[in-house]
């Protein structure tokens, strides 16, 4: 029976596959949206995992929402206006938060079209990587909608506030390199090498000791909420517990000695 998302894991590297090629990996169905959130609880409870990569099979790497079925009763959309609302909280605004609640770090490798709140759902990770095919769009507006599954917060962290107006209120599709000159992606490779630069970055990441890894995660992801004061408070209390590992210890021998380090986790 095919999955809605593969979770392969190797080397301390999980790489996430939407598989669900046929519908361009939508996610708005209940059972993507159910195995996205249960991928990042997996992630956040395995500490062997140290870094992830999100992609989706086929041409796309996700379609966003199933434009088929948005006139239907069901989905997301429903009779009642204040049931849709329902609908919204406890179906595709579960992903977002998880991925925000995550804390090994996820590097989207973009491999096609990332379109509504497929361009949202590469937003809500901490890299992105290209390939020269990937296009992006927040195209809700060309559908007579707004993004409802977090896009006006995300976007805006990606690209700037002016660049996620343009987007946002033209719907237009953004090709791999301008992605690249307004920051959206990172890095954009060819076609073929989009999986191996994805996982050459990741061997990079899961190189370093893990805990250091994940409080430095929360930092970055807290420091946009929050005032320098209390980020400080944070980084103080974080530094005490990373102080305290054995990974830290060893980090500095190893740099001393002038010797590979080995972390173990601990």
């Amino acid at each position: 029976m095919q999955t809605p998302l593969d979770y392969t894991e190797g080397g301390g590297i999980v790489t996430l596959t939407m598989n669900m090629p046929e519908i361009r990996n939508a996610i708005s169905s209940p059972e993507m949206i159910d195995a996205l959130v249960v991928a990042c609880e997996r992630l956040n409870n395995d500490m062997n995992a140290r870094v992830a990569i999100l992609t989706g099979a086929g041409t796309a790497f996700s379609s966003g929402g199933n434009v088929k079925k948005m006139l239907e009763s069901g989905e997301t959309r429903a009779d009642l206006p204040a049931q849709t609302r329902r609908n919204y909280k406890l179906g595709i605004q579960r992903i977002p938060l998880a991925f925000d609640a995550l804390e090994v770090p996820v590097i989207a490798a973009v491999n096609g079209p990332a379109i509504g709140a497929g361009c949202d759902l590469a937003c809500m990770c901490d890299i992105r990587l290209a390939a020269e095919s990937a296009s992006f769009a927040e195209s809700f507006v060309k559908l007579g909608i707004i993004p409802g599954d977090g896009g006006a917060w995300l976007l805006p962290r990606a690209v700037g506030f002016s660049k996620a107006c343009e987007m946002a209120f033209t719907g237009d599709v953004v090709k791999s390199a301008e992605a690249l000159a307004c920051g959206l992606v990172s890095k954009v490779v060819a076609d073929g090498e989009l999986m191996a630069a994805a996982r050459a970055l990741a061997e990079r990441i899961a190189a370093n000791p893990p805990h250091a890894v994940r409080m430095t995660k929360r930092l970055i992801r807290g420091g946009r909420d929050t005032s320098l004061a209390a980020l400080l408070e944070l980084s103080a209390a974080m530094q005490s517990l990373a102080h305290a590992t054995k990974d830290h210890k060893e980090a500095v021998t190893a740099f001393l000695d002038k010797r590979r380090p080995t972390f173990t986790g601990s």
